[in-house]
């Protein structure tokens, strides 16, 4: 990481000393929330690796069903985490059922979710999208403090753009915040939320970001998902492959120094960082670190 580290220096420096840029970066940066894949040996690398002062969000993969997803939520919640799992409504059998997920996840100490509908083909059973989830959770009383919903700024390689925005305008009286898919274009995605905006969507709204990954560990991550799984995350997140198979990987710290006036204003609802892992939380916690260290 020490390549890494002096990346971060020296992006830093580019922000300025002192100034109100830096200090709303310094702000995202120890706000940001990260994104953990349910794999056998994650519990052991959020523990090791993760203050609990960061709140996390727990994915669902269609080939392992929402049990681990649910079950790890759970048991970082109790080790002291604020950690919300992604109910994918394709992967909910019906109301008992999710009654039965509420059950569980507010017996373990869960004050939040992320609800998707899930990239099953079929759906298990009477939820067909996130908006009928969400319409379900509304009827038995709304259980959690926080309920986020999903952003696409750069599009999604299987919903058409129009769906999309109808969708969010829908969903989100029933949500607390946005949270977007993997950003690389800060331009676009800034457009984006002004668009959301401009339709009536008030939330706020965290900008999803890669951590510091290298192509290894997306290989190893792509192979953990299942061909099919990785076919699909890569038909959404269209700009992806390409950047993180560079020499060396991908840093995010342009991407973040682009967004950070967008973050800096009031009007846009950007209102932080939401980090997409893959599980190397070593790395990205220490490159977060050497951030907060050279803004402070």
């Amino acid at each position: 990481m020490a390549n890494g580290q002096s990346n971060v220096l020296r992006a830093a420096d580019r922000i300025g000393p002192h100034s109100q840029r830096q200090a709303t970066l310094a702000r995202a940066l120890r706000e940001a929330t990260y994104e953990v894949l349910p794999f056998k040996s994650a519990e052991e690398n959020v523990l090791a690796h993760v203050p609990t002062d960061v709140a996390l969000t727990v994915t669902t993969t269609e080939a392992k069903g929402l049990r681990p997803t649910v079950e790890l939520a759970s048991r970082l919640c109790r080790s002291g985490y604020r950690a919300a799992p992604h109910l994918a409504a394709r992967l909910v059998r019906d109301k008992a059922h999710l009654s039965d997920l509420v059950d569980q996840l507010r017996a373990a100490g869960v004050t939040g979710i992320f609800v998707i509908a899930g990239d099953a083909s079929e759906p298990a059973g009477e939820f067909h999208d996130a908006l009928g989830l969400l319409e379900a959770l509304r009827a038995i009383g709304d259980p959690f403090d926080t309920i986020g919903i999903g952003g696409y700024p750069e599009g999604h390689g299987l919903i058409a753009d129009a769906l999309i925005e109808q969708a969010i305008v829908a969903k989100a009286p029933h949500a607390t915040q946005v949270i977007t898919q993997l950003c690389f274009d800060a331009p676009a995605t800034i457009a984006w939320a002004d668009k959301v905006r401009a339709a009536g969507v008030d939330l706020p709204i965290r900008v999803g970001i890669p951590g510091a990954i290298s192509r290894q560990k997306l290989i190893r991550v792509s192979a953990g998902l299942g061909l099919g799984q990785s076919a699909r995350f890569l038909k959404k997140q269209q700009n992806m492959f390409w950047r993180f198979f560079l020499p060396g990987g991908y840093s995010p710290n342009k991407l973040v120094e682009r967004l950070t006036p967008a973050i800096e204003r009031d009007d846009t609802g950007l209102s932080g960082l939401h980090v997409f892992t893959f599980n190397e939380l070593d790395s990205t916690e220490a490159w977060r670190q050497a951030w907060l260290q050279k803004l402070s």
